[in-house]
């Protein structure tokens, strides 16, 4: 049976593990999962308390992109029956984003499908930052628009933006077994562009993209180079119409572990539990926010997330408290959950087992 505690005590020191460590996480047994758990919460804990920051996102101009991503439903070519159309305007920006900060979301995600902006888009954007920092002055906008040329990134800072989000999702090796139209040095560029002009870099990965243990390793030490604020960490969702359909390699165990090789890597730095959660964690969410100290409320770009109310009572329920948001930690009565049984036996309608 394995111990993690030294790799949470290497952790809280902020040294960064080896690969065999990281390795040995990912390959741990299910038997030895709770003990992993504990050992990332231990990190989790000592740099974020029992914190949780929502975050939400704004699907600014949806589908029709250029670009060959495998494991997007947004990509050239793809068949996947999403929402498409262009950029919104200021106000429906404004106004979509006001549902999450009404909700308790503390940083705003203004995303748009694409290669990259041109500099008429980011001056279309512009006013839509403008507004939402006027109206929520302490919540974040990140914009996450693609690949950038040569400032954009400080006009996009001008503008009011706190951060800039561009996933490198796998490896460097790997990379161009998902996506042949442009390059991992590119992404890496953006990101850098993006700290060099004083946003806040947010870049992440996706597991489940048929990668390995050690392409994920791979994809954790590049991201630390980039020494980013915000590591999101998505699952696949694997559209159907994408070349990655059908692909369901993930296990809420395998979710966790990665997770953790996230956290040792990154202890001090927000770890967000992103895309897919819900449809690879499942019922064992919870558990994920030992470890991660932040999550997206509600919907994605192009699919249906969790109710943000249930987001919600989920963080409530975990012992968790919402970073920034002032409602109470505990719930209220709970009237609501207890309600007469009026289906199954002795009823017309069919039972929901």
């Amino acid at each position: 049976m394995t111990t993690f505690l030294p790799l949470a005590e290497k952790a809280l020191r902020r040294e960064t593990p080896t690969r065999e460590e990281l390795l040995q996480v990912l390959r741990s047994s299910d038997e030895e999962l709770m003990d992993l758990v504990a050992a990332a919460f231990r990190v989790r804990l000592r740099y974020f308390e029992r914190r949780v920051k929502l975050n939400y996102l704004v699907n600014v101009k949806s589908g029709l992109c250029p670009e060959d991503c495998f494991y997007c439903s947004q990509r050239l070519g793809s068949e996947a029956e999403i929402v498409k159309y262009t950029w919104l305007k200021p106000e429906q920006t404004r106004e979509a984003a006001s549902h999450g900060v009404r909700a308790g979301a503390t940083r705003v995600c203004l995303v748009a499908s694409g290669r990259g902006p041109t500099d008429r888009d980011v001056a279309r954007l512009a006013p839509a930052i403008e507004g939402i920092k006027a109206e929520y002055p302490g919540v974040e906008v990140c914009a996450c628009l693609g690949l950038l040329s040569d400032g954009q990134a400080d006009r996009l800072r001008e503008a009011g933006a706190d951060a800039y989000n561009h996933n490198l999702n796998t490896s460097e090796e790997r990379y161009a077994d998902i996506c042949t139209t442009h390059e991992f040095a590119d992404r890496v560029s953006t990101v850098e562009q993006a700290k060099h002009a004083g946003l806040s870099p947010c870049s992440g990965l996706i597991a489940g993209m048929r990668e390995s243990d050690d392409d994920l390793v791979d994809a954790l030490f590049a991201l630390r180079e980039l020494e980013p604020d915000s590591v999101p960490v998505n699952f696949l969702m694997p559209f159907e119409g994408t070349p990655l359909e059908g692909t369901w390699e993930l296990t809420p165990q395998r979710c966790l572990r990665i997770l953790a090789a996230a956290r040792f890597v990154f202890p001090d730095v927000e770890v967000r539990l992103a895309g897919g959660r819900e449809i690879h964690l499942r019922s064992l969410q919870p558990l994920a926010l030992h470890i991660a100290n932040s999550i997206f409320l509600g919907d994605y770009l192009t699919s249906e997330g969790q109710e943000g109310r249930a987001d919600l009572e989920m963080i409530a329920d975990a012992g968790f408290t919402v970073q920034g948001a002032g409602e109470p930690t505990l719930p209220g009565e709970r009237h609501d959950l207890l309600r007469t049984r009026q289906r199954g036996a002795g009823t017309a309608l069919p039972p929901n087992a």
